[in-house]
């Protein structure tokens, strides 16, 4: 059976390390009853890894556009390998999604995101119902990222205990010689 190459394990696992830490991060950070420099500490690292994460998610897509990703194995039936290209296509699109409404909410809401002022990228305009908005559609998100991640999981654990070669493709996460 054919696995992922160390690139895509890498662009995997940071992936998975980063999500890891920013979803608790950014549902401690809103929490009441923090100290501010608790919660400003939260909010830095949570916005700024974001940027850092699209930027992966970015590089990611385009490693994946010139390195197909390994065929599933023939004996999986139809429907799971359709979850699984769904489960996938659904992971891209609500990383980029999150970390776009999070840039949308932060800089409309007229708040620094460190790296990018650092970087010289300009904000969005200052509006105020652009920002709830904005910020609405990220707290909705991050509960259909979460589920995508739980099916995501789920599939893995399935594939693990069964033994099909399924989710040896992405484990461990340095490919072995």
């Amino acid at each position: 059976m054919q696995t992922y190459g160390t690139t895509a394990r890498i662009f995997h696992w940071i992936t998975v390390l980063m999500v890891a830490g920013m979803i608790p991060a950014g549902m401690i950070m809103i929490q009441d009853g923090l100290s501010r420099s608790t919660q400003d500490l939260l909010f830095i690292f949570h916005k700024n890894t974001g940027v850092i994460l699209l930027a992966v998610v970015l590089a990611r897509l385009a490693w994946r556009a010139f390195n197909p990703a390994p065929p599933l194995p023939h004996t999986l039936p139809d429907w799971q390998h359709a979850m699984s290209v769904w489960v996938h296509r659904g992971l891209y699109l609500m990383l980029i999604f999150m970390a776009v409404t999070g840039y949308v909410r932060v800089t409309t809401g007229g708040f620094p995101i460190e790296l990018l002022d650092w970087l010289g990228v300009p904000r969005l305009p200052r509006n105020e119902a652009v920002a709830q908005l904005a910020q609405s559609a990220h707290y909705l998100g991050k509960f259909v990222l979460i589920a995508l991640i739980l099916m995501h999981v789920a599939g893995a654990l399935y594939h693990a205990v069964r033994r099909d070669g399924v989710f040896s493709r992405m484990w461990p996460p340095l490919a072995r010689r």
